[in-house]
């Protein structure tokens, strides 16, 4: 009796269709959820399934990402695609606990044992949308030219390369005068630089 119970739950069980893997070949990603094309491994072919993704994070996968299909009630037709995965793109040696968001272009932000590491890829980065930027840190350094559209505040002194500052500069420059060929002199009055 147990036997033929154990062959209709066999049996029952071996219609529906259990998770799957396969690729993406198209990705629609203008929708409320994104519909993607899988191609089944076993040559099948997915249209419209829906990608499902985490919160907080999207994405548009590119053509040839390796997919999990999850048939909803065991149906193929119904299937939801609840992960992908690409091995030329992703982020390799993470060490335990550290993350990474990545794209298909080499941009990253690793989070680091060390610290946050972003890499740009060579492409341009764009704050936008936000009234202020709080940069709370002892040191800020930039190897590269600061281009300011508008003036620049400074609770402290600013220095050049030369260790020299600009109060400094004022000191000197605020008492010096030069002797006009005209006649007279010509000069900053002290206190106005």
């Amino acid at each position: 009796m147990i036997a033929q119970i154990d062959k209709r739950i066999a049996r029952a069980l071996g219609g529906i269709r259990q998770a799957f893997r396969g690729v993406l070949t198209l990705v629609k990603s203008a929708g409320a959820v994104q519909l993607v094309q899988v191609d089944g491994l076993a040559g099948e072919q997915l249209q419209d399934a829906e990608l499902f993704q985490h919160f907080g994070f999207t994405s548009n996968p590119p053509a040839g990402v390796m997919a999990i299909v999850l048939p909803i009630g065991g149906k193929t037709a119904h299937g939801v695609v609840i992960a992908t995965e690409h091995t030329t793109f992703r982020k390799r040696n993470l060490a335990p606990g550290e993350a990474a968001i990545y794209d298909s272009l080499g941009q990253c932000v690793y989070l680091t044992q060390a610290g946050i590491v972003i890499d740009g890829a060579g492409l341009p980065m764009t704050i936008q949308n936000t009234p202020s930027v709080t940069a709370n840190t002892p040191q800020f350094n930039i190897s590269g030219n600061l281009n300011v559209g508008q003036n620049i505040v400074a609770q402290g002194d600013i220095s050049d390369h030369g260790n020299k500052t600009m109060s400094g500069m004022r000191v000197t420059y605020n008492g010096h005068t030069h002797t006009d060929p005209q006649g007279g002199s010509v000069g900053t009055p002290s206190g106005t630089m």
